[in-house]
């Protein structure tokens, strides 16, 4: 299947709120991912055969997951904070798995290949469109290794924290002298209870 580039945009910008560059690039670094791992049907009959590991919150993310149906809900999009314009897109059937990254010259490479568009988001978003794949990213193949805890489905276990009684899924829970324990409890949390 050939993936409408123009069409998946549109839907990803509206899933977003506006178009911008980030959009543009998270579609056209998904319809790569997803093509070279093989999967021509994700949010279809191989809905269960992706994963994606997003390393940025940023805009792209919002369109990796419309062009891909990859949710946080689904266990299907795994968010690790690196802060990098980067994505993992791993097929479970054959764990063929591929990192892309977005390259920071594509920025100055937008600017020049459109220099009479004076708004420079604008000139990029416009650029992002046609450039090569290889002027936008570079990508590699890697390995990734899941835990049974990570994969999509329902939670294998639950478990009750011994301090705040809330209940933790998935392995997510710290042992401290044989007691269970919260991350919140255990390392200390993001937020503080007032």
């Amino acid at each position: 299947m050939a993936y409408n580039f123009e069409h998946l945009l549109a839907d990803s910008a509206r899933v977003h709120g506006h178009l911008c560059p980030g959009q543009v690039l998270g579609v056209r670094m998904s319809i790569l991912g997803l093509t070279k791992i093989g999967i021509d049907d994700p949010r279809g009959r191989q809905r269960k055969d992706l994963i994606v590991y997003v390393e940025i919150d940023r805009c792209a993310t919002d369109a990796i997951s419309s062009v891909t149906g990859c949710t946080l809900g689904h266990r299907t999009l795994k968010y690790v904070d690196y802060g990098k314009m980067a994505a993992t897109f791993l097929n479970l059937k054959t764990n063929y798995a591929l990192r892309i990254v977005a390259l920071e010259e594509a920025r100055q490479i937008a600017k020049n290949r459109f220099p009479h568009i004076e708004d420079q988001m604008q000139a990029q978003c416009e650029a992002y469109k046609v450039m090569a794949d290889e002027e936008l990213f570079s990508w590699t193949e890697v390995s990734v290794g899941i835990r049974q805890d990570d994969m999509p489905g329902r939670p294998l276990r639950r478990v009750v924290c011994s301090r705040c009684g809330e209940h933790v899924q998935d392995g997510r829970e710290c042992m401290d002298d044989g007691s269970i324990f919260c991350v919140a409890c255990c390392k200390g949390a993001y937020y503080t209870v007032i």
